[in-house]
């Protein structure tokens, strides 16, 4: 069975450099990117990378670049980090083309430049959409700001993966103070902001409208649906009558235009629910490299307590056709 993985991330040479010299965030504990053993399985793109996936039968990841927080850099410095960056990874796809795929990064504070950027990314060998890291200085992808890019992006036909960033400061603070920093960062992201905060992005995204004038537009979601999947009933029962302004009731949209990955989830319950829920169809595989392991991964898939025609959709059946895969 082929198995494609496709929240798998590394860390561009340009932005490890700039992320030491222009720290994300104060605190002594440092985020899961700065841990040496992760940056340096993020800044492998080739041999650490490629054993990691033979051990485990991982046939192809769609790698895309890792959050990191908003860096203290100009708007332009960013637009040629992103180039550079989706460069880079062009080098790897070209190089082991069977084996890599691409997910690219935009220069989110310049929505025009990004859209330009995914246009240019895409010409680029293994390139087949793009995903962007939680919010831009506050501001959810609905923001009329990023027009633009949901413009682009329907026009090419190609999904946006919209993948967990650091929560802004002001929530942080709100949310996640109070505790050990280490407690408090894991609170803050992996360990549940994260994932409530891209469900939200997901809601907000049907909220506005964003579907019904874009209804080709697809999004990608993580986590095994960031919490979405458990709350669609009661979003379905609180929620559609108050957004008359819609075509649709909330959980539609949900289930047309969102595919979710099951990135960093190794049980049955949460595959479960999400089976259930969005149906075999929208689910596709993903490990989380290298913050979660390739082991962890295919174990997790090959125990799952699902029929063989549904894991192998999950595996690489969603993936091929929603991406474009060969």
């Amino acid at each position: 069975m082929r198995t494609i993985a496709i929240e798998e991330h590394f860390l561009s040479i340009g932005f490890k450099v700039a992320m030491h010299r222009t720290p994300t965030r104060q605190g002594a504990n440092p985020t899961p990117t700065m841990i040496p053993r992760i940056q340096d399985k993020l800044s492998d793109l080739g041999t650490t990378r490629l054993k990691d996936m033979d051990a485990n039968g991982i046939d192809l990841q769609v790698i895309s670049h890792t959050a990191m927080g908003e860096l203290s850099i100009s708007n332009d410095q960013e637009i040629e980090l992103v180039q550079k960056a989706n460069n880079q990874l062009a080098a790897a796809t070209t190089a082991y083309p069977k084996r890599f795929a691409g997910f690219a990064t935009l220069p989110m504070r310049s929505p025009a430049a990004a859209a330009d950027e995914l246009e240019r990314a895409l010409q680029l060998p293994g390139f087949k959409a793009a995903m962007i890291n939680g919010t831009t200085q506050g501001r959810f992808l609905e923001d009329p700001r990023f027009l633009p890019i949901l413009e682009r992006a329907t026009a090419l036909e190609v999904p946006i993966y919209i993948h967990p960033g650091e929560p802004p400061a002001a929530v942080r603070e709100a949310y996640y103070s109070g505790f050990d920093p280490a407690i408090a960062f894991s609170l803050a992201t992996a360990g549940w902001g994260w994932h409530s905060e891209v469900g939200l992005h997901a809601l907000r995204l049907i909220l506005a409208g964003v579907f019904d004038r874009f209804p080709g537009l697809q999004i990608i979601i993580g986590h095994m649906g960031e919490m979405l999947p458990f709350m669609l009933d009661r979003i379905n029962n609180v929620v559609t009558p108050l957004a008359r302004h819609l075509k649709r009731p909330v959980p539609e949209y949900f289930l047309h235009n969102f595919t979710i990955t099951t990135s960093g989830f190794f049980s049955d319950p949460p595959l479960l629910l999400a089976l259930q829920t969005v149906g075999a169809d929208r689910i596709i595989f993903s490990v989380d490299y290298p913050y979660s392991s390739n082991e962890q991964g295919r174990a997790f898939l090959d125990h799952a307590a699902i029929s063989p025609s549904d894991k192998e959709k999950i595996s690489h059946l969603n993936a091929e056709r929603i991406l474009k895969l060969k």
